[in-house]
């Protein structure tokens, strides 16, 4: 037995007028300084007054935010009493606004208590509104949540399907704002949540359509987006991919290239999207090694890649992938990300990558099971930059 989740979506152009019919109190707005420099706390304001609700403003969220900054938003909470929470910015803004959220209904649970698992009986004191101003993670359309715990130097993968937003507002005005990198970094996250969501070992019918749609859309529009930050129709395009790959994976799973990803990012503090989508071709190659059939050859053919079987077309998908990346500036190789980091400076630190990876929700999905060992290899020849041939 499977469950297929999702948010009430309301995409397009002026989407944010739906805040106008919200119904309740008082609101408090989640989101970052960047956003209110930016005039976007204002836009989102305006339009909660014209609903007749009170409103706060929590603006101390950090990129990837930490468990301190999660329970000083739920303390914040807690005094405002908010009936709707409305996170405003990208993904980190985002699932903060659910973990304060879980911690404001809950104050009994530490942030890194959170579980997909126990009853959280929320709902009895909020409801949320997700906004996405980056097209990238889909958290809009997501339960989960990803914190750092920056004494451990990991990042904590969660989330609870009662944190699911009850309201997502994908406006492709927002996303109109994004610089050339962070539209590229963001992408490829949306991208590779799409390719793991297809093809993750929970992958399911009611998730597929959604990650090969993104798939289709982020390949013809994300070069253009990049290119030219004024092309609306890429950006619309984007925005609405970012929202399906997050609603595919979320209800499948994303898989080893998010657990390397995630412990690659909280010890070298690169981007989530970089970070992610930098071991994606690297985890594409040792699956494809070790399971027949794969489902990379669907992803392969629908973009009319050479695919006459399981290895071409995963072979065919990795080149794609790799040349996209080339077109957005993404480095293929972590020591192409981090040139300041020695060889012996990154091979100090495998044992505590491995460590994180390992400890990563998202590496049960994985296609083929990684061992210790495997896991050791797959960051020893990401960080050179070669073809996985074990």
């Amino acid at each position: 037995m499977w469950y297929f989740r999702s948010p009430e979506i309301v995409f397009g152009e002026d989407a944010l007028d739906h805040l106008a019919y919200l119904k309740g109190q008082r609101a408090l707005i989640v989101t970052d300084e960047a956003m209110a420099r930016m005039g976007f706390v204002e836009m989102v304001k305006a339009k909660l007054v014209q609903a007749d609700l009170d409103c706060d403003v929590f603006d101390q969220v950090e990129p990837e935010p930490s468990l301190e900054t999660v329970r000083r938003g739920a303390a914040f909470m807690l005094e405002k009493k908010p009936d709707w929470i409305v996170g405003l910015g990208g993904g980190s803004a985002l699932d903060a606004a659910k973990a304060m959220w879980i911690l404001y209904e809950r104050p009994d649970l530490a942030p890194e208590e959170i579980n997909p698992i126990d009853d959280l009986g929320l709902h009895q004191k909020a409801r949320m509104v997700a906004i996405s101003t980056t097209s990238g993670t889909g958290s809009e359309t997501t339960w989960a949540i990803v914190l750092t715990d920056r004494q451990e130097q990991r990042k904590i993968s969660t989330g609870a399907p009662e944190c699911m937003p009850d309201i997502a507002i994908v406006d492709p005005a927002f996303a109109a704002h994004m610089p050339p990198r962070l539209t590229a970094d963001t992408g490829l996250d949306a991208l590779t949540h799409a390719i793991e969501g297809y093809t993750s070992s929970w992958h399911n019918d009611f998730a597929d359509g959604l990650c090969l749609k993104a798939v289709q859309i982020i390949f013809a529009y994300l070069p253009r987006a990049y290119a030219d930050g004024e092309d609306t129709e890429a950006r619309e395009k984007m925005h609405n991919a970012a929202a399906l790959a997050g609603l595919g994976f979320i209800n499948s799973l994303a898989a080893a290239a998010h657990a390397l990803g995630h412990s690659l990012g909280a010890v070298f503090h690169i981007p989530h999207g970089r970070a992610v989508s930098l071991l994606l071709p690297y985890t594409i190659q040792f699956n494809a090694r070790g399971v027949q059939p794969t489902r990379y050859v669907d992803i392969a053919r629908l973009l009319n890649m050479s695919a006459a079987d399981d290895q071409e077309g995963a072979n065919s998908l990795v080149s794609a992938i790799c040349d996209l990346e080339r077109q957005v500036g993404q480095p293929l190789s972590i020591r192409e990300a981090l040139p300041d980091v020695a060889p012996d400076e990154f091979a100090a630190h495998l044992d505590k990558l491995v460590d994180n990876a390992e400890m990563d929700a998202t590496i049960v999905a994985s296609p083929r099971d990684l061992s210790t060992d495997d896991t050791r290899r797959l960051f020893e020849y990401a960080y050179e930059g070669k073809d996985v041939d074990f």
